[in-house]
């Protein structure tokens, strides 16, 4: 079952890099790229998030992962070119 889809990161990638590396939520993230695609996290970083917590439960120095918006907002008809 793919969880990123951007980054095409199965499920078993998460769970079995979780497990070998003792991951945190960011560190699996940075390991397996989950996250890093165009949405910037939206759509995956809740079940990352979830199965680096359940590996490594998280302490109060440890936070969530987060989604960053695009660097800048792009209309759909500049990129099809319509708008020329």
């Amino acid at each position: 079952m793919i969880i990123c889809r951007c980054e095409e990161v199965t499920y078993g990638q998460l769970v079995e890099t979780a497990t070998t590396y003792d991951c945190t939520a960011r560190e699996l993230k940075l390991r397996t790229r989950a996250g890093m695609g165009y949405c910037g996290g939206r759509t995956c970083r809740n079940l990352v998030d979830s199965i680096a917590n359940k590996v490594q439960p998280r302490n109060e120095k440890q936070v969530s992962l987060k989604y960053q918006p695009p660097i800048r907002p792009i209309h759909f008809g500049d990129l099809g070119g319509v708008n020329k």
